[in-house]
């Protein structure tokens, strides 16, 4: 990917960000983030997603569009670090516990990955 950084050796980070869309939830949001880079996160990443939007539930502001309570360029930020969190720090042991423990851990698991950065074409 052009104008990436690695992290955890596999996966580059963007470093030209900063495009604005509307959205409602932070699933919504990572979602619109991986179509627009065309990279997958992580599974943990998608996860932790899905769990800021079920803190939600109940609130007050449930139903205001997150766009209007967080600054789109502040969550974007927010997805990038925990990702690269996710990356550089989980091991793979934790994560095969994770999915046996989890039957439908496929649900969080993106379909798409993109080329290694040092594949020989």
């Amino acid at each position: 990917m052009k104008g990436a950084e690695p992290f955890g050796d596999q996966v580059p980070m963007p470093t030209q960000r900063g495009f604005v869309i509307p959205f409602t939830s932070w699933v919504g949001f990572a979602a619109s983030m991986k179509e627009f880079y065309g990279q997958p996160l992580h599974y943990l990443t998608n996860v932790q997603m899905k769990k800021f939007d079920q803190m939600r539930l109940g609130a007050d502001n449930e139903d205001v569009p997150l766009d209007n309570i967080i600054d789109p360029g502040k969550a974007e930020a927010t997805i990038w670090i925990i990702e690269e969190v996710h990356m550089c720090t989980l091991s793979h042991h934790y994560i095969t516990r994770l999915w046996l423990a989890d039957p439908m851990y496929h649900r969080h698991v993106d379909a798409i990955f993109p080329e290694p950065l040092n594949s020989s074409k």
